[in-house]
């Protein structure tokens, strides 16, 4: 079982708290010497956060799907990942080329050991045309591949060398429109019928959705790399209709259905508004319309898509995989409460509106940090308490309860 994953997962969402107040106290120029560090605070979510999750939980859910015994804990991936993690926390605050690059190649290692972990995982033959995420899991970790040598490159100058013209924004969408659009993709594909006790409204649709956001990541790669709107305007009409497909096979079969619509299942919804919100803005900075703060949606927006959406989406995940795989005796439900529905989604609204209200740029910014760290806290107590009962659980036993506990498939 990913325990150790599960803590660290823990352990980062706690410190995106402190992170965001932080941002949120020096916005508001309440601790005007504590420099805010803006790209910290979006890595403690993305490689943080849930991407501690995902190489805990990825593994024992395509074996689950594969019919496969769930496998051992993998402890070098799991040390050369945190490792790796560790090693960016240290080095980007303090811009150490050699250590970011240490740190990169080392989460890249991790990255290709869990695709061939993943890779390894095949079911029978009868089960590999069904639809499921392992194919979305393995593409969107090749996205990551890329981000993350995007991503160191951006210290070392590699994105001159590869001819990237905007290698920030080719960092950014392998990273969001290829790895985490992907990745979260596949878990709606498989953990939907758990939790909402029901298949998708079209299942044959998974396959297509999956070309559709593959190319669709791929083309939104490409045209800040050249750069060309024949690639980025391909890429959002293609990226649209796909998650529009994708949300419409997880709206239709709970339309009407009594208690289906909780502050879970808005927050999954809602999180999409904040990746859609971009990418509708995006042609009028292609176009350069005058008047439109198109560098100001540059700068600011990647911060509401981490937290609207990224965020937003593990509210209603995170708590119900921890309860699935600590609590098995207990009905896991997916998190969030009316509370985080609100205060998060208006931290969205206040950071957009900052884009567009120069004069008042800062208050807004500070507000809007101020509201995502209050929504952050009933989750991460949340996280806390569920992880506590569950390893009470196991001291009252005595024994690891990994074998007691049902699929993650079923």
């Amino acid at each position: 079982m990913p325990y150790p994953y599960l803590m660290m997962t823990l352990l980062f969402a706690s410190l995106a708290v402190l992170a965001a107040l932080d941002s949120s106290l020096a916005s508001l120029n309440l601790l005007p010497w504590f420099n805010g560090l803006r790209w910290l605070r979006v890595h403690l979510i993305t490689l943080g956060t849930l991407t501690e999750l995902f190489f805990g939980l990825l593994p024992v859910l395509v074996a689950a799907r594969a019919r496969q015994a769930r496998p051992r804990m993998r402890w070098d991936i799991w040390l050369v990942l945190n490792a790796g993690l560790l090693t960016l926390l240290i080095a980007i605050p303090l811009v150490n080329h050699a250590l970011i690059f240490v740190g990169g190649t080392l989460v890249f290692i991790a990255a290709l050991l869990l695709m061939k972990q993943l890779g390894e995982l095949r079911g029978p033959r009868s089960e590999a045309k069904a639809a499921n995420g392992r194919i979305f899991y393995l593409t969107g970790l090749a996205y990551l591949l890329l981000g993350i040598i995007i991503g160191t490159g951006l210290w070392l100058g590699w994105g001159e060398a590869l001819r990237m013209s905007r290698p920030i924004e080719v960092h950014i969408h392998a990273n969001n429109w290829g790895f985490m659009s992907l990745v979260f993709a596949g878990l709606l594909i498989d953990l939907y019928p758990s939790f909402a006790g029901r298949p998708l409204a079209w299942p044959r649709s998974i396959r297509p959705i999956y070309w559709m956001l593959t190319m669709a990541a791929l083309l939104l790669v490409l045209g800040p790399w050249i750069p060309s709107q024949l690639f980025t305007v391909p890429g959002i009409i293609l990226f649209l209709i796909a998650t529009g497909w994708l949300l419409a096979n997880v709206i239709k079969p709970l339309i009407g259905v009594p208690g289906a619509w909780g502050p879970g299942l808005w927050h999954l919804i809602l999180s999409y508004v904040w990746i859609v919100a971009p990418v509708l803005v995006a042609p009028l900075i292609l176009l350069e319309v005058t008047g439109f703060p198109g560098a100001g949606i540059e700068l600011n927006a990647p911060q509401a898509l981490i937290y609207g959406w990224v965020l937003q989406f593990g509210y209603a995940f995170l708590p119900y995989l921890f309860a699935r795989l600590l609590l098995a005796d207990q009905v896991a439900r997916l998190g969030g409460t009316w509370f985080t529905v609100t205060t998060v989604n208006l931290g969205g609204v206040f950071l957009w509106a900052s884009i567009f209200f120069a004069g008042q740029a800062a208050v807004l910014h500070g507000i809007a940090y101020g509201l995502w760290a209050v929504s952050l806290i009933p989750i991460v107590a949340s996280l806390w308490r569920i992880a506590r009962a569950g390893y009470s659980q196991m001291e009252d036993k005595g024994i690891a309860p990994a074998r007691e506990q049902p699929s993650l498939a079923d």
